[in-house]
């Protein structure tokens, strides 16, 4: 009866129930009796939750289970994300089952590569629960991770120095020790984060890592100490203050020093302690020298604090640019391949109608020795001698051999390289204008012999089909040279530029010139 109040709560499907309770003979008998589609709709099918059965069988750890589940995924289906943002992966990071990371990273190396809606990698879950083991197991595959930050700028390293993990912090700063400066949309250090803990050993270490830590300053110019101080941390500020390069005097934004703050938040143990080692209030610092060094020392915080922010944006930026680029040049390949698709259709089409045209002529052909005219040979057309009929002889059989021939290149030549492509292409583009021409003046030449007295009718398809046909090849024209002397001058410009100058000119020019809405090949 629990079982089916529990279905029914979560919207579970028999298969995650099954798998939620352990039952693997329960699911092997579901799978094995279920269809390929009905299987896979199954798999794919998600609770009130919007959990699928592989992301119940890597939440729960049943490592059988997801054995047997994970032969009937794809990347895509197990990349299916719970309401809470959490793939199959990310949730089993989240509970520490190395075994299941194991089994789903040989499966689809690329899922360790997952986040959630903010932004938030495996390694960044796994670490802020302290799971050591996996955390390891990800920095084995790769340190490109731990760079990752999540929307509100929190690296890994921040997490696990928040929650006091200090194995966790020892194997991100030994894989990646510049991870101890980055900081985070607040300008706090993951020594701000450790601070508001009580592991001293932590404290230790990254001070050790870097000095200088001790004397960075948040967006709102408090020091670790300040924080320490406000957060009634004796011990972790007496740990502080072991570093000798730490500035006690450091005035925030707020017109406070550690010693003020501690005398505001009634903080008197940890007050005496910093008086005991020479810490001033704000208003004691008179110095107008000492005051603009720290005025400059704050500057300068904030600047590098603005740089960093800005470098990382333009990171984000550049990524996001080749994106777009690795977008719009597959565009470019699948245009290229369906204009090559088209020219066979189209070269096809020409041969074919160019040599049934040949052998259908009007009027046909003598049929019986008794019906051949003097001088008339067996299967000669009764309008071979017409010079019209000659004229369409020569387009016509010109027109089917240069689209056979486009024919053959198409069909035998693979070409890789884009640019290599688009010449091959430009070459067959204009062997089928060529042929469009001849097919065309053959048509008219033979309508010339058709309508017998009617030359009128003659006249006027000719001159209806010049005037498409030029206005249609003379505006791909314009366009190909309208091309090419856009490209020249763009050409011209990059070479009377400045290098830096060049470089983003070089940018422009580029998007503008190969990326047109539309032009001629």
């Amino acid at each position: 009866m629990m079982k089916k109040q529990l279905t029914g709560i979560r919207g579970d499907s028999p298969l995650q129930s099954a798998i939620r309770a352990g039952n693997l003979e329960l699911v092997l008998e579901i799978i094995s009796q279920s269809p390929e589609e009905e299987l896979k709709e199954l798999l794919s099918k998600q609770n009130n939750s919007c959990e699928t059965a592989l992301y119940v069988a890597a939440e729960n750890g049943h490592l059988d289970i997801l054995k047997e589940l994970i032969r009937y995924h794809d990347i895509g289906l197990a990349s299916f994300k719970a309401r809470n943002g959490f793939d199959a992966f990310h949730i089993a990071a989240k509970n520490g089952h190395l075994e299941i990371l194991k089994v789903l990273m040989e499966a689809f190396p690329e899922i360790s590569m997952t986040v959630d809606l903010s932004n938030t990698t495996v390694l960044h879950t796994a670490a802020a629960q302290g799971h050591i083991e996996v955390v390891n197991f990800l920095l084995e595959k790769g340190n490109s991770l731990v760079t990752i930050a999540k929307s509100n700028g929190k690296t890994v390293l921040h997490s696990s120095a928040r929650n006091g993990y200090m194995e966790v912090v020892k194997a991100l700063v030994s894989k990646e020790p510049e991870i101890a400066m980055r900081i985070d949309k607040k300008g706090q250090t993951a020594l701000h984060m450790a601070v508001k803990g009580q592991n001293l050993e932590l404290v230790d270490e990254l001070v050790k890592l870097n000095p200088s830590l001790a004397n960075m300053v948040d967006a709102k110019g408090n020091t670790a100490l300040h924080i320490a101080t406000r957060k009634g941390r004796l011990q972790v500020v007496q740990k502080l203050l072991d570093c000798r390069e730490i500035n006690t005097d450091v005035i925030n934004k707020s017109g406070e020093t550690a010693l003020d703050t501690a005398e505001k938040n009634g903080r008197l143990e940890i007050a005496n302690f910093l008086q005991h080692h020479g810490a001033q209030s704000a208003k004691s610092i008179k110095s107008p020298t000492t005051n603009m060094a720290l005025e400059l020392k704050q500057t300068v915080s904030d600047i590098k604090s603005g740089v960093h922010n800005q470098l990382e944006h333009t990171i984000k930026t550049q990524r996001r640019m080749q994106g777009i680029a690795k977008r719009i040049n597959k565009m470019h390949t699948e245009g290229l391949n369906n204009a090559i698709n088209s020219n066979i259709v189209v070269a096809v089409l020409i041969a074919t109608v160019a040599f049934a045209a040949i052998f259908n002529v009007p009027g046909q052909y003598p049929e019986k020795p008794s019906e051949l005219s003097p001088g008339m040979s067996p299967g000669e057309a009764y309008i071979a001698p017409d010079i019209g009929f000659m004229i369409f002889i020569i387009f016509d059989s010109t027109a089917l051999f240069i689209s056979l021939a486009v024919v053959i290149v198409q069909t035998s030549v693979v070409v890789i390289e884009r640019k290599a492509k688009r010449q091959m292409m430009a070459v067959i583009n204009k062997l089928m204008w060529v042929a469009c021409v001849l097919i065309s003046v053959a048509f008219i030449a033979m309508s010339y012999i058709i309508v017998g007295d009617h030359k009128e009718l003659a006249i006027a398809a000719t001159a209806l089909g010049t005037l498409i046909m030029a206005a249609t090849l003379g505006t791909l024209c314009y366009w190909v040279i309208a091309h090419r002397l856009e490209a020249s001058r763009l050409r011209s410009l990059r070479t009377t530029m400045s290098s830096r100058q060049s470089m983003s000119m070089s940018m422009m020019s580029g998007s503008e010139n190969e990326y047109k809405t539309v032009y001629a090949i």
